[in-house]
């Protein structure tokens, strides 16, 4: 194979670099479905990444801008935690993954692509999910739209407060 058509990437490719931090940026948008945003907590918010690295793949932020652990308060911690728990029950119901693999790249030499704001990635699993795609090319395959992902995610969150 010698191409892949992803023709949405190219609006990621085109944007303007943001400036502006986007874990501070979306949430005082007040636009969380255009957003995808999840769940927005006392200290703490549920989003799904826009460039995932599999399907439902989500990332919990504190809304304080803070680069290391230690800037947080111990009950911002605890509601980070609390929103990881959340949503890893939000997606084994909704699209029952095998496994998760959860954590966080605090700096820049540790992967951090936002190293300023820290924030935590669940990356949901299957058996098998490593496919030919990321072994030959790097690349990996998300088998569905973000935006009906976040749209299931939503309606499961709904249902919850019920």
């Amino acid at each position: 194979m010698k191409q892949i058509w992803a023709p949405w990437r190219m609006k990621y490719i085109l944007r303007d670099k943001e400036q502006a931090c986007i874990f501070c940026q979306k949430p005082e948008e007040k636009r969380d479905k255009e957003n995808y945003l999840l769940f927005r907590g006392e200290s703490s918010f549920l989003m799904l990444n826009i460039y995932p690295y599999s399907n439902g793949h989500i990332l919990v932020a504190p809304y304080k801008h803070v680069s290391r652990l230690a800037g947080l308060e111990e009950s911002e911690l605890l509601e980070l935690m609390l929103l990881t728990r959340k949503a890893t029950g939000l997606l084994e119901e909704v699209i029952q993954p095998q496994g998760f693999n959860i954590g966080m790249n605090l700096g820049r030499v540790a992967g951090a692509g936002i190293e300023d704001h820290l924030h935590l990635h669940i990356v949901p699993r299957w058996e098998g999910d490593t496919n030919f795609m990321p072994v030959l090319s790097g690349t990996t395959v998300v088998p569905e739209a973000l935006e009906t992902t976040y749209r299931k995610l939503r309606e499961a969150m709904e249902r919850r407060k019920g």
